[in-house]
């Protein structure tokens, strides 16, 4: 354990954050959660061993990372925002059926439009829906 935070310490140091127990809780969630939470499920989760933990502190703390961009905005649905430690390009597939988000490798590179020539792109997002594996599979039996 005492590795990853050496290294979260170090990749919040380098970002200019001020490293606080809080901020590195809810990074260090994120990082090994790859299950793309909402504010209510790291609240859920962290509360247990922070108890002045607020989800306040959360979002203020989601913010700061992603402006820092050591994290990824994922808002798949209107009504739900999730986080994502992995920044690098990729998409996301969201089951219509267990609300499950998966990731998937894709070249974001080849996602380029003529409509938008003239267009600086700042950010590009890939998401689909569907249903999962997992899920037709149970549908079947």
């Amino acid at each position: 354990m005492k590795p990853l935070y050496d290294k979260l310490t170090k990749e919040l140091k380098r970002n200019n954050i001020r490293i606080s127990y809080q901020r590195l809780k809810v990074l260090e969630y994120l990082v090994n959660h790859k299950c793309h939470p909402t504010v209510e499920q790291i609240y859920s989760s962290l509360n247990k061993d922070i108890p002045t933990l607020s989800k306040t502190t959360i979002y203020s703390t989601l913010n700061t990372l992603a402006d820092a961009g050591m994290i990824r905005v994922i808002n798949i649905e209107d009504h739900e925002t999730r986080y994502d430690a992995t920044i690098e390009n990729h998409g996301h597939f969201k089951c219509e059926s267990c609300g499950e988000i998966y990731d998937f490798n894709i070249d974001m590179d080849l996602l380029v439009t003529k409509d938008l020539k003239n267009f600086k792109i700042l950010d590009k997002n890939v998401y689909f829906k569907g249903v999962c594996p997992d899920c037709m599979n149970k549908k079947n039996q």
